[in-house]
Order: C-alpha cells, then structure tokens, then sequence
C-alpha cells in the first residue's frame, strides 16, 4: 500500500470515526479542503507533506476509533 493509499484510508477512517465529512479532515490535515479529493482523483503530494499527513493522524487518532489494518502507527525510530 502506497504512503497516499494510506493518508486516504486514514482519512476515510477518521471521517467515519468523527462522524465529518473528508473536506474537513482535509483542512484540519493540510490546511486545503481540496487536497483528499484530489489524492482520491489520483493528485500527488510532496514527501514533506505526506510525512507531515501520517504524524497528524498518528497524534489526532481519535481514542474510540481502530486504527486501519496494515498501516503502520508507530514511527521508526531514527
């Protein structure tokens, strides 16, 4: 699974989880309502900011919600 196929199934996990709609995650994310649909159509991101994606969700994980199958939450120490 690719590091965007991952940002947009932990998105769509956090939307189901927090019960609002992927144009809001998308701006608590990156600050772009726009940016998740644009992944969904096949957009890109830069390393920084998809590195940037997976640590917001790792520290906004909300308490109730299962984290996704196969992606990895913890960071790989450096």
């Amino acid at each position: 699974m690719s590091q965007i196929q991952q940002i947009l199934a932990l998105a769509d996990a956090y939307a189901d989880a927090e019960g609002i709609q992927l144009s809001t995650v998308s701006w608590r994310v990156f600050g772009d309502t726009k940016k998740l649909q644009a992944l969904h159509d096949g957009g890109d991101l830069q390393t920084r900011r998809a590195d940037g994606a997976m640590t917001w969700f790792r520290e906004n994980w909300p308490t109730a919600a299962e984290w996704p199958e196969g992606i990895e939450r913890e960071t790989a120490a450096a």
